[in-house]
């Protein structure tokens, strides 16, 4: 198989995993996450962003986080490619604007103040990382803020990952070192360093960034103002 129709094959999988295995309990399952790192990183965003804000939360999933962002009467677009996992959050938040869109598929143009992107980067592959980071940089105003996590190899067992990369080759898997197909769904595990170039190569500038308690690797970052 080619890589190209693999990544393709991966991800559907992944949407018909959210919609058909996570979407009926997900948020009274897991919820908000109790994530010191990630909390602190949350306030730090929203300090930074004007009042009535209007916010993009990509890969909303069940609406996760909507309760921080509406507290601060920010408005909301929240876009997820699972449609059973927009439904539920339309069920918690009705007020809230949902639409099925993927992260590789945001076409908006400078109308986000601000946008966060968490516990869902795993779920995109090398080849689409730059694209999904074009897409975030096209759809904020200028100097706008974006806080996102990413499951890297730093934050994660070095040697799992190793162990499912070579027995994925074994099988002839057209894969990469970092990508994981044991972990019920495909993830990908880049370097803390692969984020870092990539997010500024899409013209972000870093504000802050660390490793929390569970898995992640959280990074807070402001648009470049073009000139």
């Amino acid at each position: 198989m080619d890589r190209t129709t693999w990544l393709k094959e991966m991800r559907q999988d992944c949407e018909e995993q959210y919609d058909t295995r996570w979407a009926p309990f997900y948020g009274e399952k897991w919820g908000l996450y109790n994530n010191v790192t990630q909390l602190k990183f949350i306030q730090e965003f929203l300090s930074l962003l004007p009042q009535k804000s209007l916010i993009l939360d990509a890969a909303c999933g069940a609406g996760r986080y909507e309760p921080y962002l509406l507290e601060k009467e920010f408005s909301i677009l929240g876009i997820d490619q699972s449609q059973a996992m927009l439904e539920r959050a339309k069920l918690k938040f009705p007020n809230v604007q949902y639409e099925k869109v993927g992260l590789q598929e945001m076409a908006y143009r400078e109308i986000f103040d601000g946008a966060i992107c968490i516990d869902a980067m795993e779920n995109v592959s090398p080849e689409d990382w730059p694209l999904v980071l074009k897409n975030f940089h096209r759809a904020l105003k200028q100097q706008g803020y974006l806080y996102f996590t990413a499951e890297t190899i730093e934050n994660t067992e070095e040697n799992e990952i190793k162990q499912a990369y070579e027995e994925a080759q074994q099988t002839g898997l057209p894969i990469v070192y970092g990508e994981r197909i044991d972990e019920g769904v495909y993830h990908f595990h880049p370097t803390n360093q692969q984020v870092r170039e990539w997010t500024q190569q899409a013209g972000f500038e870093i504000l802050k960034e660390g490793n929390g308690e569970i898995w992640y690797y959280h990074i807070l970052v402001r648009k470049v103002l073009e000139k």
